[in-house]
């Protein structure tokens, strides 16, 4: 036999073994992955740690002119500041709580600061009080925000959404409130609002939150919107430590003495 009607012959003989085994393993419906292989990552998985599921929380923040009034911008930037660092310091073990700011003054909406982990926020820029009320920009924006799996995945607990505000919008809001309540994601999050003095919009703040027991949150004087923000942050951290984080809890502002707060911050 030459060598080429050798090689003929060992590859036929080859290729012959291996179609009877492969024959053979579907027979037997034999796995690919050996058996051991197979069980040594499922062992692996066992001892893999729980990745804490997200928990976002996105305000809303009126920065128009009339802000700058009172001291009540001053207030905002005082009471968000506190809030993200004692969202910072809360355990990841269930709940990992995400913060992102939306603004609204001037001509536009801006995400001011993206939906982020509050342990990975360094610093809040604080917010300047200028121009109008477009307040329908934010709706929109928020709705937009909610949207994105990539920010607000799948896995993620029930989102908080906080509306702050002193006046009346200055832009179309009533289309973007409509799409933001009426979009799947919207539908199951738990909206709250604050009016802040006696210019606000009490009807569309009333309009804006979902929660029956938790009417619109009045702010007569800058101490009230901070203690509305001390309420949102120990509802939200009571969440994420409780066994089931996406039971909404209620905010009772009723509960935060006025001396509970650092009246050195301001």
């Amino acid at each position: 036999m030459g060598w080429a009607s050798m090689n003929e012959d060992n590859e036929s003989r080859f290729f012959n073994a291996t179609i009877i085994r492969n024959e053979v393993d579907k027979k037997m419906n034999t796995p690919k992955n050996s058996p051991e292989k197979g069980s040594a990552i499922t062992k692996l998985k066992a001892f893999a740690a729980p990745q804490a599921r997200p928990l976002p929380v996105i305000i809303l923040a009126d920065v128009s002119g009339s802000m700058a009034e009172n001291g009540k911008i001053e207030a905002l930037n005082v009471a968000v500041k506190q809030m993200v660092e004692s969202f910072a310091k809360e355990s990841r073990l269930r709940a990992d709580i995400q913060v992102g700011l939306i603004t609204f003054g001037g001509r536009k909406a801006d995400l001011h600061l993206p939906l982020i982990s509050a342990h990975a926020v360094s610093e809040v820029e604080a917010f300047t009080a200028a121009g109008a009320t477009p307040m329908g920009a934010a709706f929109a924006l928020a709705k937009q925000l909610l949207e994105d799996k990539d920010r607000v995945p799948a896995r993620a607990y029930r989102p908080v959404l906080v509306l702050v505000s002193d006046g009346a919008p200055t832009d179309d809001w009533e289309n973007p409130l409509a799409a933001l309540k009426g979009s799947e994601r919207a539908q199951k999050v738990s909206r709250f609002a604050m009016a802040i003095g006696a210019d606000a919009d009490r009807e569309l703040l009333a309009q804006f939150t979902n929660d029956v027991e938790a009417p619109v949150f009045e702010a007569h004087e800058a101490e009230d919107i901070r203690r509305f923000f001390r309420a949102v942050t120990m509802s939200v951290v009571a969440r994420s430590s409780s066994p089931s984080p996406d039971q909404p809890l209620a905010i009772d502002v009723s509960e935060i003495p006025a001396d509970d707060l650092d009246l050195d911050a301001i």
